[in-house]
């Protein structure tokens, strides 16, 4: 059997992952396309990680670090290679990638209706905060850089 490989995703292998997650992903995102991820990986290099056996990309997570808190997204194993390690393997990568940075603790996005998913997060260690709730907003499709008019930067 051929060994799990977990390495850092690169410039060259996002349009494989953004096919892979079309497979192996429950949802979508409004970043799930070329533009986000390129941005993802351009702006934190490491946060991508990619679990492969032989050349075939197998699972994936991104392990975000923002200097405050650890946030943990698409966490995805290919059907046919659930239930092998893979997800737990990335979660360690992950976890390692978050105390080699600082980090103290760990937090993931999971969809609700996602019961598979319930399972294998609390198998490895992780609980629901039942009080907290995820608000969100799409921002404009602006050039990056650029600001609506009349937003100044200083919020007046």
């Amino acid at each position: 059997m051929t060994e799990l490989r977990i390495r850092a995703a690169t410039p060259g292998d996002l349009d494989a992952v953004l096919a892979f997650w079309r497979t192996a992903a429950k949802g979508t995102s409004i970043s799930d396309d070329r533009a986000g991820v390129d941005r993802l990986v351009a702006r934190d290099p490491g946060a991508l990680l990619l679990a492969e056996k032989g050349a075939e990309p197998v699972g994936t997570v991104i392990a975000g670090f923002d200097g405050w808190r650890c946030h943990l997204y698409r966490l995805a194993v290919h059907p046919d290679h659930r239930r092998q390690g893979v997800a737990s393997a990335l979660l360690a990568a992950a976890e390692e990638r978050f105390a080699r940075l600082g980090g103290r603790r760990a937090d993931a996005m999971v969809l609700r209706h996602n019961v598979t998913a319930h399972h294998a997060w609390g198998a490895a260690g992780y609980a629901t905060e039942e009080h907290l709730r995820r608000w969100v907003k799409p921002l404009p499709d602006d050039a990056p850089g650029e600001r609506a008019p009349n937003v100044r930067a200083d919020g007046g």
